[in-house]
């Protein structure tokens, strides 16, 4: 009678890193689908309703006229104009605007909602990013240093005024305290700002918020682009200076969050730890090998 063995599969983090990603990415794109094609086509319908009805109300213009208005448009809001209101809107490029931009593209995040029209300006703006974003990335890390040496500081004062024996009770008091700060801070006192000078809700700046702090950048919601609205003239700049260190806290979570995810598997499956070193062990001693020939 022939015995079966069970054959224990060696499964690498980075393999299961990735199958998560992918399968991810594919749930997204489903639900996305589901949520968003119905109300898309709703949206076209709608546009194409009202096209026909503006040109049943002014019998003047024809189909081809107006489709080179709307081509108009579209190329006016591609460059960064609104063409909403008349030609007093205030400037894409003012300083303050600029500085907004410079960082939107240091930072990856690029709403898309403006753009370099020039070749000079796009000539520079790829020069300035090729040695912003490495710059942008070494600051980020730095702060993140900071932020590091401020918890473990954090840490050592809780442990004196309150002396627990278990160090990962002490070390999730900490962690719980700065994110639950840092989320005030970055999260929640700037989407009431924004919601109060934007005429946003709630939900609406918190979601910008998120999304610039992730590097999404849609686009859909950016501040200071109201032309019906003036603008202190260090509005924009001030919204700069808070994504730069937002993104530093943000940066610092995740890499928690990625930590604790792993601490999680090793727990799950303690051979995973032990299966990584070796991996890095023979990746470096690849490299060393290869650097010898």
């Amino acid at each position: 009678m022939e015995s079966f063995q069970l054959v224990r599969v060696k499964v690498s983090w980075t393999a299961l890193l990735a199958l998560a990603h992918f399968t991810y990415l594919l749930v997204g794109a489903t639900v996305f689908q589901i949520l968003e094609r119905e109300a898309e086509s709703n949206n076209r319908n709608h546009f194409q309703l009202e096209k026909l009805n503006f040109l049943a109300n002014y019998t003047c213009l024809d189909g081809p006229a107006l489709e080179n208005f709307v081509k108009v448009i579209l190329y006016t809001w591609e460059n960064g104009v609104n063409p909403s209101g008349n030609s007093t809107n205030p400037s894409n490029w003012d300083f303050s605007s600029s500085f907004f931009f410079a960082g939107t593209v240091v930072t990856t995040i690029g709403y898309g909602n403006l753009s370099p029209s020039t070749v000079s300006g796009q000539v520079f703006c790829m020069f300035y990013a090729l040695f912003g974003i490495p710059l942008n990335l070494a600051f980020l890390k730095q702060i993140g240093k900071c932020l590091s040496i401020r918890l473990s500081r954090l840490e050592r004062r809780v442990v004196a005024v309150v002396p627990l024996k278990i160090p990962r009770t002490v070390e999730a008091m900490v962690v719980s305290l700065f994110f639950i700060s840092g989320s005030l801070l970055f999260l929640v006192i700037p989407p009431l700002l924004f919601s109060y000078v934007e005429d946003w809700t709630f939900g609406e700046g918190f979601y910008f918020a998120f999304i610039t702090l992730s590097t999404i950048g849609f686009g859909d919601y950016v501040v200071g682009t109201d032309p019906a609205k003036e603008y202190i003239s260090l509005y924009r700049s001030l919204a700069g200076v808070w994504i730069i260190f937002a993104l530093a806290w943000l940066a610092l979570i995740l890499n928690m969050g990625a930590q604790m995810m792993k601490n999680v598997v090793t727990l799950m499956r303690p051979g995973f730890t032990k299966q990584e070193e070796e991996e890095e062990m023979e990746s470096s001693g690849k490299l060393e090998d290869t650097s010898n020939i």
